[in-house]
């Protein structure tokens, strides 16, 4: 069981909570707290305060919303709506907290009187348990000592026991006291959380991939590493399955198994391969997938969107940076490519990705092989259109080799560097407004400063933690670090948006839609009221305060009445232009169809005649055939007309020779007509 402590008071809760009141000026005369409150706290402090002071004396906000022209009023009935159904114990707790991030020494400050509230020493409850009270449990308060055995200073922090486990104080890195043998050194490995444990797979370690599997159970911090079998076959080849070592992967955590996706090998595939390990069975195979996979890669990202898995980027085993998108159906194992429109970010690896309202993918940062970035670039998955929005706040150092979990619509930023020094500060981004704040720095070389760490989100007591592991930064790192978000932040972003009356802020989303127009409510246009003073007795003056920002916005709302006609009016135009543009466009594909109509025509007619000309054609082939054989006769003819007049000419010749035979044998010759 979790216990929450303060390691420098004698107060648990909810007296803490009293005391801290009365020092902030609550408890009193309405009118004196609300000039104590204002006096010693920034406004948007002070409505925090305020709204959670009510939450955990009165309850939930159930009082009318007070007039839209008292915005005083009306910003404090809002702080405190919006806090919903908050407990009172949680309301007490963030409170204090507050008021000891801006007055860290405020309880020494305290009066004798606060001590003797409530004289509560260490040995009243011996046995650890919570002290119960108006039906709210509140721990008791501890003495916290660090690892080096040193009192931790801790006065404006909230810190949590997990039986004898780790330190966790908001918003700064902290190491756990971890138990167990901790896993080889390494980067670029694949980390993700199932039930509140750590899986760690893959890597490289002095340019030496890894292939072990290794789990670090959050609740009492220990290492164990997971024994995997292979199975001997796969759905593909009867042959045994092959898992080689790799790094630059991704690991996804899918129903009852742990994807692995993509990443450099030693001999890499062609394509992407999807290895899953049973988290039930406890063994390797890998997934048969369908349609065109992608080439093979490490360094991209790889981001769960509903069932879909979205692969962006990376570099592959020929080192040429990518900037390609896929999406794997893991229902139906099924891959397919896209082409977005718009303009995708430059080729990349080694940057970080996330998925915001399940339907816009944010890509930020990354390098390529001369430099590194720190563009945020934004795909709406819906549209598939890429954009790249304006980033406002505090802006991130070019960085690549980051990582990044979201928690809620927060995007927490760790490590990366740009090839020179590692990023030491750890960032956040509010993906509704795209403003970045700076959370903690570290110094040094230490590990929350490298490049190739990872970062997953678990658990303690109910409230997230970051959890990151491993890194680069001149030496192979496997140390855990662990930092616990507050949500005051959150708290400000949702509670301190100024009160805007009703009907102006209907006018407001009706002539500009797109902009929050609640947090324009301002004097000035700074985006935020610096003149809030909780004073209720001053009302003329808040009256006449209130006019002048009435009149404020609403020459704002007149200016930008004037621009939107004024671009209505240039689209109007272009409108028309298009239209007569379109007009030309179809007379001329009137008149280039009539053309195509006639050359259709002339063509017929050609293809006719040459119809008759081929009838011709072979006609006369006929007839030539018909002159061959009538030549071939005639040639027969003469032949034989010179083979009859040859036998004739012998045929004299041979009576001729007879009668000289004769004459010479004494027979007289022969006339010729006794012949």
């Amino acid at each position: 069981m979790a216990t929450m402590a303060r390691t420098n008071t004698g107060l648990a809760y909810p007296d803490r909570f009293y005391a801290a009141a009365s020092y902030a000026g609550f408890g009193g005369s309405p009118n004196s707290a609300n000039k104590d409150v204002a006096s010693k706290f920034s406004n948007e402090v002070a409505l925090i305060l305020y709204a959670l002071y009510q939450q955990a004396t009165v309850g939930p906000c159930n009082v009318p919303k007070p007039s839209p022209w008292s915005p005083v009023e009306q910003g404090k009935w809002k702080s405190w709506q919006q806090l919903g159904n908050m407990v009172s114990a949680e309301a007490m707790r963030l409170f204090v907290k507050i008021l000891e991030e801006e007055d860290p020494g405020w309880y020494s400050r305290t009066s004798n009187s606060v001590e003797s509230v409530r004289d509560v020493q260490m040995n009243h409850n011996s046995n650890g348990e919570p002290i119960i009270e108006n039906g709210n449990s509140f721990a008791e308060t501890k003495t916290i000592s660090a690892e080096n055995g040193s009192l931790m200073e801790a006065q404006d922090k909230d810190i949590v026991l997990e039986g004898l486990g780790p330190v966790v104080v908001y918003d700064q890195w902290v190491s756990p006291p971890i138990k167990g043998q901790r896993p080889k050194a390494r980067y670029e490995h694949g980390a993700a959380v199932v039930q509140d444990k750590m899986y760690i797979y893959g890597g490289n370690h002095n340019g030496r991939y890894l292939s072990d599997l290794n789990v670090l159970d959050l609740r009492s911090w220990t290492w164990s590493k997971v024994e995997a079998s292979i199975e001997s076959k796969s759905e593909e080849s009867p042959s045994p399955v092959n898992i080689a070592p790799c790094a630059g992967h991704s690991l996804i955590p899918w129903e009852n198994k742990l994807l692995s996706i993509a990443g450099h090998t030693k001999d890499p595939s062609e394509t992407i391969q999807i290895k899953a390990f049973d988290l039930q069975t406890g063994t390797w195979s890998i997934l048969k997938t369908y349609g065109k996979a992608p080439v093979s890669r490490g360094g991209q990202s790889v981001t769960l969107v509903g069932s879909t898995l979205v692969i962006f980027g990376g570099q592959d085993a020929k080192r040429t940076l990518l900037n390609d998108l896929h999406i794997l159906d893991l229902e139906t194992m099924t891959w397919d490519d896209f082409d977005a429109v718009g303009v995708p970010p430059s080729p990349r690896s080694d940057h970080a990705a996330a998925v915001h309202a399940e339907r816009y993918l944010l890509i930020f940062g990354g390098g390529s092989h001369a430099t590194c970035f720190n563009d945020l670039h934004v795909l709406d998955l819906q549209a598939m259109e890429w954009s790249r929005p304006t980033q406002q706040g505090e802006i991130p150092s070019p960085r690549a080799g980051h990582t990044g979990v979201t928690v809620g619509e927060n995007w927490f930023i760790v490590g990366g560097g740009d090839n020179k020094s590692g990023a030491s500060e750890t960032v956040v981004l509010n993906m509704s407004t795209l403003v970045w704040s700076v959370v903690t720095s570290v110094e040094g070389h230490v590990p929350l400063a490298s490049e190739g760490l990872s970062l997953v989100v678990g658990s303690i007591s109910g409230e997230d933690i970051l959890v990151s592991f491993g890194g680069y930064n001149g030496r192979y790192n496997n140390e855990v670090n662990v930092l616990k978000p507050s949500h005051k932040s959150t708290l400000q972003s949702k509670i301190m948006e100024a009160p805007v009356p009703d009907s102006v802020s209907a006018v407001q989303n009706a002539t500009n839609p797109t902009r929050d127009l609640e947090s324009d409510f301002e004097v000035g246009q700074e985006g935020k009221i610096r003149e809030i003073v909780m004073d209720n007795t001053d009302s003329e003056h808040m009256k006449s305060k209130g006019e002048e920002t009435s009149e404020l916005i609403i020459a704002t709302l007149k200016a930008e009445k004037e621009e939107l006609e004024s671009s209505l009016n240039k689209e109007k135009l272009q409108s028309l232009q298009l239209k007569e543009e379109l007009t030309q466009a179809e007379t001329r594909n009137t008149d280039l169809y009539k053309e195509l109509q006639s050359i259709r025509g002339q063509l017929a007619a050609e293809q006719s005649r040459c119809f008759k000309l081929e009838v011709d054609v072979a006609e006369l082939r006929q007839k030539l055939q018909t002159m061959e054989t009538l030549q071939k006769e005639l040639e027969l003819l003469q032949r034989q007309k010179a083979a009859s007049e040859q036998a004739s000419l012998n045929a004299k010749q041979r009576q001729g020779s007879g009668g000289v035979w004769g004459w010479l044998a004494g027979s007289p010759p022969q006339n010729a007509d006794d012949a």
